[in-house]
């Protein structure tokens, strides 16, 4: 039986990229500088050299049509296969677990090597959330193995 902690984890992830990418959709480059000059306009004013603030603003000069093209369907790609392999593993295939951790690793080796490319912190964020979905999906293929 999976356990609940790992079923809502990997679940709750792969709905958020299909929204995230659902969302960034709509969000092409000149309304994503409106909404960080909104967000950041207060802070900046009091400190311009607010990290964060200015992490935004970086963020929102270098976003662009191919980049939220990029994001969106890595996005819904990875949120659906992840959903997918749920749906596997709550079916009890004891196969779909080996092929939940390959899947995450050629994610991950593909998103450092975009890493590498655009330098973006949020590829980082899904790399070791990847990982930790990785750890985590190997400790209950492994308690699973030990119960058959």
């Amino acid at each position: 039986m999976l356990s609940r902690a790992f079923i809502t984890t990997i679940c709750f992830d792969g709905l958020l990229e299909i929204i995230g990418g659902i969302l960034l959709r709509f969000l092409d480059p000149s309304r994503l500088n409106k909404l960080i000059t909104l967000l950041t306009y207060h802070e900046l004013s009091e400190d311009p050299n607010d990290k964060i603030a200015n992490m935004l603003v970086s963020l929102g000069h270098n976003f662009s049509i191919s980049t939220q093209s990029f994001g969106v369907f890595y996005l819904m790609t990875h949120g659906i296969i992840k959903c997918l392999l749920i749906l596997l593993l709550w079916r009890r295939k004891l196969w779909a677990y080996p092929l939940s951790i390959v899947s995450l690793i050629l994610f991950i080796a593909y998103q450092i090597y975009r890493y590498t490319i655009s330098q973006s912190t949020f590829l980082i964020v899904l790399t070791l959330f990847d990982i930790v979905l990785i750890y985590l999906t190997y400790n209950e293929y492994r308690r699973i193995r030990l119960q058959l």
